[in-house]
């Protein structure tokens, strides 16, 4: 919440008068963006989570991030893309980045390697989405899980969308990947960072 309550002292550069704590903003990045954050409780699942925002969505589309991955998916070609298909919800379907190198085998003979290629070639749920707000009916209330709950019956309803990306994205969810993409930032090559 802070970085967006601070958002203009984050992304701008600016001068500190100390005498008289006047701030004069050197820059005015500003996104057309409306951000909605509240606290849902610990014990909320993550459909839960998502039915607490109906009150502030209205009734537009909105975009729905996990907030567990990073990506350098194009949100307004997302955002049409949900637009043309016509169904309730869109999800950003990745695939994850390999773990191991392979080997290339004919019989019993490895042919080539080839390093640390994309997963088994699946498409995976990579967390960002544009939902309806007709949406907000496909979830039961707090114990709702979004993923095996609402995704599921959307599935069901042929309401699902998949937004093939095929671009950089890569979990957050261990320390190694934490590492991996602080190496990444560090070494000014995050594919993430499109600003």
């Amino acid at each position: 919440k802070e970085f967006f309550l601070n958002y203009n002292l984050h992304m701008s550069d600016f001068t500190i008068q100390l005498n008289d704590n006047t701030i004069t903003s050197h820059s005015h990045r500003v996104e057309l963006w409306k951000v909605t954050l509240i606290d849902t409780g610990v014990n909320t699942e993550t459909g839960g989570r998502v039915k607490k925002i109906q009150n502030y969505v209205g009734d537009e589309p909105f975009c729905l991030t996990y907030g567990d991955g990073l990506s350098n998916v194009n949100i307004k070609e997302l955002i049409t893309f949900h637009k043309k298909h016509g169904k309730m919800a869109t999800v950003t379907a990745v695939q994850p980045p390999g773990r191991f190198g392979s080997l290339i085998l004919d019989k019993q003979s490895v042919t080539s390697f080839q390093e640390k290629p994309l997963g088994d070639g699946g498409w995976v749920n990579g967390g960002f989405f544009v939902l309806n707000p007709e949406v907000f009916n496909y979830i039961s209330g707090d114990k709702s899980v979004f993923e095996t709950d609402t995704l599921v019956q959307l599935v069901n309803k042929n309401e699902l969308a998949a937004y093939q990306h095929s671009g950089f994205w890569h979990p957050m969810d261990t320390l190694r990947d934490k590492n991996k993409l602080v190496e990444l930032w560090e070494s000014n090559n995050a594919p993430w960072k499109v600003w």
